[in-house]
């Protein structure tokens, strides 16, 4: 039963769910056109991966102190995974984007050269995932996020 009670669990947990959540508002003012696939997909403003770390460690924070090995632990593991979204990833959608023109491109030379009757297997191909990571302003409305609702979560329950 202290799963249930477990406060960072569950900022972090909130946390993640409405940073996805929040996305596709934030696209619809965008774009005008609602699309739900970012309730569930990576990349995108604002990134949950630093909300759902900085919700933690501002959780712990809150119940353990900041001079505890707890805080330290979730301090240094949330630095990480902001680093991470911000560089790995995001240089691996970079990557991502480079491979799928050269895909285009071949497809549209091949389709110069020949006449495929086939298209409904060119439609059939996937895209590579291209927003896996994110913008260094992600990653930081991200963790702002995490830390906000954190508090108020807080103050309305405890």
């Amino acid at each position: 039963m202290e799963l249930f009670t477990n406060f960072p669990l569950w900022a972090a947990l909130f946390a993640i769910g409405f940073a996805q959540f929040i996305k596709v508002p934030l696209q619809y003012f965008a774009t005008k056109r609602f699309d739900w696939s970012l309730v569930t997909s990576t990349g995108g403003m604002p990134s949950s991966h630093s909300g759902a770390v900085t919700a933690l460690s501002t959780a712990i924070a809150i119940e353990e102190g900041l001079g505890s090995p707890f805080f330290a632990i979730s301090a240094i593991f949330g630095i990480i995974v902001m680093f991470d979204a911000t560089g790995i990833r995001r240089h691996a959608g970079e990557q991502a984007t480079v491979l799928n023109r050269l895909v285009l491109d071949f497809n549209k030379l091949v389709e110069e050269m020949k006449s495929w009757p086939k298209k409904e297997e060119q439609e059939k191909m996937k895209e590579l995932k291209e927003l896996l990571g994110h913008q260094p302003i992600e990653v930081f409305f991200g963790g702002l996020l995490g830390i906000i609702l954190t508090l108020i979560l807080h103050a309305v329950i405890h």
